[in-house]
């Protein structure tokens, strides 16, 4: 008894790539490799601790209060807290992103007059910052966040128009903001945001009334409103920059 035959099946011609679609696969994988999650890094998971009680009461702020005013001189730690607080919010899920912004004045110069891309002008400005986050994060895990638009640094004009939600908010050097910007920027606070605001009236680069302590004499009597202030005494870079700040202060006390 003879068995039937199995139909023959017909195969299919298999077409080369073409140089579109092998182009069009090369982009393809390379997007996918800049926005996948990077491996672990080693990152310092330390508890955020206060080196003095004007620390204690600024972490406190941060915690507790939608909007908090920093102010003080360099060296008192205002800036390393606010990022590693920012970092640890986004870490947990508490907030979706972290947001810095800081008026581009520099020593009387502004962003036109360096070089490259607006991120590229802007990087150095937002260098302090990046440095905690690298810390806290770290650096692989932060270009990726950046990338994916979940950690967002931009000069303060191109807050217009903005509405803040679900974020960590940085405004740094705010002393060089005008009253006007001040405003600008506070009107952008939307729900669920916790607010930050840095600056050393001291070390102001700009003319005429500074934001920063025109926003400070109007909004600080509301509830969700806390300031808090640091003095010369709080430096804890290291005890030379401490010198150095107490004999510029007490030269201009003079």
């Amino acid at each position: 008894m003879t068995r039937a035959k199995a139909p023959s099946v017909q195969r299919r011609a298999t077409k080369r790539p073409t140089k579109r679609s092998a182009a069009l696969q090369e982009v393809n994988v390379e997007a996918q490799s800049d926005f996948s999650i990077p491996r672990p890094e080693r990152v310092n998971r330390q508890p955020i601790e206060a080196l003095n009680e004007s620390q204690r009461r600024y972490i406190s702020a941060i915690k507790a209060f939608e909007l908090v005013f920093a102010t003080g001189p360099a060296g008192t730690g205002k800036t390393w807290i606010c990022g590693a607080l920012a970092a640890q919010a986004l870490n947990e899920g508490v907030i979706d992103k972290i947001i810095i912004t800081r008026p581009a004045v520099e020593a009387g110069e502004s962003l036109g007059f360096l070089p490259g891309e607006l991120e590229d002008k802007f990087d150095p400005f937002l260098r302090p910052f990046r440095d905690v986050l690298n810390e806290r994060l770290g650096k692989n895990y932060v270009d990726y966040l950046m990338k994916v638009g979940r950690i967002e640094a931009a000069p303060l004009a191109y807050m217009r128009g903005r509405t803040f939600k679900n974020a960590f908010v940085i405004l740094d050097e705010a002393q060089n903001t005008t009253p006007n910007q001040m405003k600008l920027f506070l009107t952008r606070i939307g729900s669920d945001c916790k607010v930050v605001v840095n600056g050393d009236t001291r070390q102001k680069d700009i003319h005429g009334t500074s934001g920063l302590d025109d926003a400070i004499r109007r909004v600080s009597h509301i509830p969700s409103v806390k300031c808090v202030g640091f003095s010369r005494k709080d430096v804890v870079r290291s005890g030379l920059t401490q010198e150095i700040v107490e004999a510029y202060e007490s030269d201009s006390d003079d």
